[in-house]
């Protein structure tokens, strides 16, 4: 699991995740966008949607509902969901 568990970590991670899975080029975590929408601007479809949420549900030992794939358009839409996540489980 990632060490850095707070919301700067984890915005951070998510985005070393997108960049390392969409194998995006010039571009680093320091320099992503949080609220980019994955979408329609960097054009990410379902399934690349759905490989990222796997990649981080391994990594964080949470569970990311089907349903909640549409809430999840930007970096930080999705560091807040794992960050509620692990909230949860504690």
């Amino acid at each position: 699991m990632p060490e850095n568990r707070d919301t700067k970590g984890i915005t951070w991670h998510v985005a070393e995740v997108i960049i390392d899975e969409l194998k995006l080029e010039d571009v680093t975590a320091d320099t992503f966008n949080p609220d980019m929408d994955l979408v329609d601007e960097l054009g990410i479809d379902s399934m690349d949607l759905a490989t990222i949420a796997l990649v981080l549900q391994d990594e964080y030992k949470i569970t990311i509902d089907e349903d909640d794939y549409p809430k999840l358009k930007t970096i930080r839409l999705i560091s807040e969901y794992i960050e509620e996540k692990l909230a949860s489980k504690n």
